[in-house]
């Protein structure tokens, strides 16, 4: 093994004895080099022990190979389960997916987009924040390059959206939930940090007037995505205030329903549908690990390989050239019962 590192294509080429142009055909695509000509290149490869920048070549390139796909909080196994998903589908098509979290900071997501800038990708797959997303920087990022907006919509922006139904989400469940006990509460925080919050109270008021009941909405101190935390503090509060006008609850999003849970356990309140139990509480959003909880929580689910399938397609579909206006796609849920409510 040669002690000199080769430091890039031309150092290769020339120790390799294998011109650059052919050299660089072949990282383009092994295929369209002679066979005799790659058996020699993969041979080289493994002498020199070399690979080769991707991001600098594409630099050179009109058109990349990248795919950015950009989350609110990676932590949050909501969207490590989206981004799992969707890089996945950008692997099989052939692309090269990077994956970016803003970590809850509209300063970062504006940084996290300049620096997908430097990668000339051939598009975006795009959670923004949503409420606290600079609009403008979005906007303006959006007209320069192919992005496809999924899970939380910004409709006067007119961008293409793909993501879940959130009226069906929540006017489904609520349904449930009056069939089998008394009519829910709703539960959520009084600064959402997503905008499909909005939506969801908005369907479950127009629910229960359908339904015939009163609708209840608890709206707790917090803001962020720290939902666990705010879920408890706000819980234990709510609870000792007895806020909670029936025995069932309706979460906005099931990580506010995990830390519900939790304050019941902590104030020694069982939760479930037996006759010894005190609430019901149920969530929205098929959370990966809400089927964990103690009890096991019932939710509506996102189908997540049905939405990352029509974001990817769609984004592809950009990125060959077709230019039927985009439209806004929205997925029903799936009510999965368990027995906390």
């Amino acid at each position: 093994m040669p002690d000199a590192k080769i430091k890039n294509m031309e150092e290769f080429s020339a120790v390799s004895g294998i011109s650059r142009p052919t050299v660089s055909k072949y990282f383009h695509d092994p295929d369209s080099v002679r066979a005799s000509t790659r058996a020699r290149i993969e041979e080289a490869l493994k002498t020199y022990d070399y690979r080769p920048n991707i991001f600098a070549m594409n630099q050179n390139r009109k058109l990349t190979n990248n795919v950015g796909i950009v989350v609110p909080l990676l932590a949050d196994p909501f969207f490590a389960e989206m981004a799992r998903s969707l890089e996945q589908r950008c692997i099989d098509a052939g692309y090269r997916p990077t994956l970016f979290s803003a970590h809850g900071d509209p300063d970062l997501e504006v940084e996290v987009l300049e620096a997908l800038r430097s990668l000339k990708p051939a598009g975006v797959l795009l959670a923004p924040l949503g409420r606290a997303s600079y609009r403008k920087a979005l906007e303006k990022f959006c007209n320069d390059v192919p992005t496809l907006i999924f899970d939380s919509s910004l409709d006067e922006l007119g961008l293409a959206f793909v993501g879940s139904n959130n009226v069906q989400f929540t006017s489904h469940i609520s349904d449930y939930l009056c069939r089998t006990g008394e009519p829910p509460c709703f539960f959520e925080m009084k600064t959402p940090a997503n905008p499909n919050a909005h939506r969801r109270r908005q369907a479950y008021i127009a629910a229960m007037e359908t339904f015939g009941h009163t609708p209840q909405v608890i709206s707790i101190e917090g803001e962020g995505w720290a939902f666990e935390e705010i879920g408890r503090v706000g819980g234990h509060e709510a609870l000792s205030r007895g806020q909670f006008s029936t025995n069932t609850i309706l979460c906005s999003n099931d990580r506010l329903a995990i830390g519900l849970l939790t304050a019941c356990y902590e104030q020694g309140i069982t939760v479930g549908r037996g006759p010894e139990c005190k609430l019901r509480i149920a969530g929205q959003d098929g959370h990966p690990h809400s089927r964990y909880t103690c009890p096991p929580l019932t939710t509506i689910s996102h189908d997540y390989d049905v939405v990352s399938m029509h974001a990817a397609e769609a984004l592809f579909a950009a990125i060959d050239g077709h230019v039927e206006p985009w439209k806004s796609t929205r997925i029903e849920g799936k009510l999965i019962m368990r027995d906390s409510a």
